[in-house]
């Protein structure tokens, strides 16, 4: 994809049920739409785009995140700014509604990249975040699929400056260990952006730790000449493949070229360019 300003993701695994599509289609549109009201600044773009994600229930983020083994809900998020690579991350967060905002307020407000469990929780309160109870969380088709893996939302976006950003979160792997931490709050797995690439990732978050699947996008661009098509197929089809991991990720270069590798049987995700068009794929 060519001249692309904008890109989410809405997880990598099965493909959309048929009767789900239009619902998956529509709620892609409006992350893509939300982030697009916001691209004067690539870090609000993103953010804008995946609360959005986060506040629809079908996916694992936010609103709809799937359960622990304890049947309670732990979200991870992350984002970062290519220009200067500053970086925010929550990790096991139970009642900040918007676990992104949470996020960027970590980059921005602190001195640190990664905030966990009760004290990130009560940072986010202490700024003036939106916190729930754990039943917001909890919807009836999350319920019913217990004991299905479901995957990531994220965004990546060049703004109209060309700098570029990425941001990722999620509900984590459907029972789960409480306490367990996936790629999506680490800076470098799940999330990744500098000046060359903003990348998001979605898959088997403990493979893509191992692989540090973002940052290796990025290392293969800039050290190695790939762009970022080769470099994003690098990781999702050799790399990750060779630990044993499946999954996908969008990358987005500064002149607008957008990768977005898989090896599931389906990636939701879609882009938006610089005249207006978006495109979407299940």
């Amino acid at each position: 994809m060519k001249d692309v300003i904008l890109a989410v993701h809405g997880g990598a695994g099965k493909k959309a049920p048929a009767d789900l599509e239009d619902a998956y289609r529509a709620g892609i549109e409006e992350a893509l739409r939300a982030g697009q009201r916001a691209l004067d600044n690539c870090v609000d773009a993103v953010e804008a785009a995946v609360l959005a994600l986060e506040d629809n229930e079908l996916f694992n983020a936010g609103k709809g995140s799937v359960f622990t083994a304890d049947e309670g809900h732990e979200l991870d998020a992350s984002i970062m700014r290519g220009s200067d690579q500053a970086a925010g991350a929550v990790a096991a967060v139970r009642s900040v509604r918007n676990p992104i905002a949470a996020a960027r307020l970590v980059m921005e407000s602190t001195p640190h990249v990664l905030l966990a469990g009760l004290g990130a929780d009560d940072f986010a309160l202490s700024a003036g975040l939106v916190t729930v109870t754990p039943d917001y969380f909890s919807t009836k088709h999350r319920y019913q699929q217990l004991m299905e893996v479901k995957g990531t939302v994220g965004a990546v976006a060049r703004d109209t400056s060309g700098a570029l950003a990425a941001a990722t979160s999620t509900g984590g792997m459907t029972n789960k260990l409480t306490g367990r931490v996936g790629d999506s709050a680490v800076i470098g797995a799940g999330t990744y952006a500098n000046s060359v690439v903003a990348v998001s990732a979605t898959g088997d978050g403990e493979v893509f730790l191992r692989g540090m699947a973002a940052g290796t996008v990025a290392a293969l661009m800039e050290f190695a000449g790939m762009d970022v098509t080769e470099a994003a197929a690098e990781v999702v089809f050799t790399r990750l493949k060779a630990l044993g991991g499946t999954g996908g990720l969008i990358a987005l270069d500064r002149e607008g070229t957008l990768a977005r590798p898989y090896s599931t049987p389906g990636m939701f995700h879609g882009y938006l360019t610089a005249d207006g068009t978006i495109g979407f794929f299940g």
